[in-house]
C-alpha cells in the first residue's frame, strides 16, 4: 500500500487539491440559476476540480528510462 502511495503521490495531490479547488469554486463563485452543469452541484464541481487537478500534475512526472 505504501509502495503505491508513493508510486503515485503526484496524481494523489493532484486530486486532493483539484477536488479543494472544485469545492471552492462551487461554494464562492458557483451558479445562482442552477443550470450550468458542472458548477450547479458540489459533488460535480468537486470531481471536474479532482480529474483536472490529476491531469494538471500528471504534466510534471518525469518518464523513467529503462
Amino acid at each position: 500500500m505504501i509502495r503505491l502511495l508513493s508510486r503515485y503521490r503526484l496524481e494523489l495531490a493532484g486530486l486532493i487539491t483539484g477536488a479543494a479547488a472544485g469545492w471552492c469554486y462551487w461554494r464562492f463563485v458557483g451558479c445562482a440559476s442552477g443550470t450550468c452543469l458542472i458548477t450547479s452541484k458540489p459533488i460535480n464541481s468537486t470531481l471536474y476540480g479532482s480529474l483536472m487537478g490529476i491531469l494538471l500534475f500528471s504534466l510534471f512526472k518525469k518518464e523513467t528510462k529503462k
